[in-house]
């Protein structure tokens, strides 16, 4: 939770166990007019990027527990903040995913794999570079997911990491280095995905890198909440995508 008192209006994320949860209290502080950072931890079984773990992970019994410790914390929005864990399912299963939460919570509800595709058409574009800490058979059923959307994928980067508890461990010069080497030129935007991994405090670092916009897991998380509670406004200091105009309701 911030700082903010209970007056400020609440955006909620479910993270499923522990890694790079203190970047949504990092950009609440950040981000104005200011919101509070409801983070419930959900439950996992094993801490894997492999299809069966995940599946499980993202499962809507998860989900529907989580939202139950989260329904009284007074929130606009919630997010499920797991990219992997929501487009393993498909396009299909994490638009369950967002009406499971909406259901139990009552508030406009996403994850964090379908606020990428709302991110990329907030800055209009389509053509990305996926650098990703996943595994290659991981990555490439996030090209699928995009793909479903119309987003072309010019290359993927896998770094093969097998855990979230390992990416959580990933400071800023190694974050910095996995982007800035794994671009393509050709490519409109970088995307990052995994909320493991921290990037909240490095964001116009990694774009400035790269020279193009670049979209990290937990800042489209982030940003998603706002939209769906109503409550985003352009800004700098957050990358690209906060100076975007182009929201989309």
């Amino acid at each position: 939770m911030t700082q903010a008192g209970a007056d400020v209006p609440g955006v909620g994320f479910l993270y499923p166990g522990y890694a790079a949860e203190d970047d949504f209290p990092r950009l609440a502080a950040a981000v104005r007019p200011p919101v509070r950072a409801e983070v419930v931890h959900t439950t996992i079984g094993e801490d894997a990027h492999r299809v069966d773990a995940l599946r499980d992970m993202g499962g809507l019994p998860r989900l529907r527990e989580g939202a139950l410790a989260l329904a009284g914390r007074d929130v606009k929005s919630a997010v499920w903040s797991s990219t992997s864990a929501s487009f393993v399912f498909g396009w299909e299963g994490a638009k369950k995913q967002a009406a499971t939460l909406e259901e139990e919570l009552g508030v406009p509800a996403s994850t964090t794999a379908l606020a990428f595709i709302a991110a990329l058409g907030a800055i209009g574009a389509s053509r990305v570079v996926v650098v990703a800490t996943y595994p290659e058979d991981i990555a490439n059923l996030f090209r699928q997911f995009l793909n479903h959307e119309g987003i072309e994928v010019l290359q993927i980067k896998s770094q093969g990491i097998m855990t979230a508890t390992e990416v959580g461990t990933l400071g800023r010069d190694e974050v910095l280095e996995m982007v800035a080497s794994n671009d393509h030129e050709e490519a409109e935007v970088v995307l990052v995905p995994d909320t493991a991994l921290h990037t909240a405090a490095w964001i116009e670092e990694i774009e400035g890198a790269v020279g193009k916009p670049v979209l990290t897991a937990n800042q489209v998380t982030f940003w998603e909440a706002l939209r769906l509670a109503g409550h985003l406004r352009p800004q700098d200091g957050l990358g690209s995508l906060f100076r975007a105009r182009k929201i989309i309701w």
